[in-house]
């Protein structure tokens, strides 16, 4: 497959990619995205794949007084999963008190925003196959704190898919899937966005409609399987 310099947008990263992945032949996926840039592309994946499509969204457990500090994070799932640093917790001071504050105060804002996007709940994981989308991995910090959720969950099988990232993200996070896939791996590494020719954001409605979009292409399939 030749890769372009760069992609065009989000969809013609998605489409791409969803032709590597059709390559592994999973049974029966499950796609996850990563919003909100996330979502267009894990659109074209599913679409591909005939699989449903939900979000899958991440939120940072601070450390105490310096909240942009991640300890950890929340997982979004019908079972959310909690992954914390038990070293880096201890070392700034977070105790067991502050973590199941922090955790409740997470969950709340992961249920408002769900709610902004109307899905309905939670696909359940266990003993499935998982694709995880992503537009794009720099440090891969949220990217890691996802997988190490969907282990918890009970995941059959994690796929992580994402267009562009660096060979040393990927590197680090191999150890937390099945299987790997990225169309390349450019060096240096800048950002995610240098390797697109349109990289605007993409907002609530987007995410929105493509959902709503990929509910339909489910329910089809759901019927005349039926």
């Amino acid at each position: 497959m030749n890769m372009p310099d760069r992609f065009a947008d989000r969809r013609e990263a998605g489409r791409l990619l969803a032709e590597a992945v059709r390559e592994l032949e999973l049974a029966e996926p499950v796609v996850l995205a990563l919003p909100r840039g996330g979502v267009p592309v894990g659109f074209e994946v599913a679409w591909a794949l005939g699989a449903p499509l939900d979000i899958l969204l991440v939120r940072k457990i601070g450390a105490p007084g310096h909240e942009e500090y991640g300890i950890g994070a929340l997982v979004d799932g019908a079972v959310p999963q909690v992954v914390i640093d038990e070293n880096t917790a201890k070392l700034v001071g977070a105790d067991e008190a502050y973590i199941e504050r922090e955790v409740a105060r997470q969950l709340a804002e992961l249920e408002r925003r769900r709610a902004v996007y109307r899905t309905g709940p939670a696909i359940p994981l266990s003993g499935r196959t998982v694709v995880v989308t992503d537009d794009g991995i720099a440090t891969g910090g949220t990217v890691r704190a996802a997988l190490q959720a969907l282990a918890q969950a009970g995941a059959a099988r994690i796929v992580l898919a994402v267009p562009v990232a660096p060979a040393s993200s990927l590197h680090e996070l191999a150890p937390l899937c099945d299987e790997v896939v990225c169309l390349t791996t450019p060096a240096p590494f800048y950002a995610v966005g240098a390797h697109y020719r349109d990289f605007s954001q993409t907002d609530d409605a987007e995410v929105i409609n493509l959902l709503a979009a990929a509910d339909e292409w489910a329910g089809r399939a759901s019927d005349s399987a039926g």
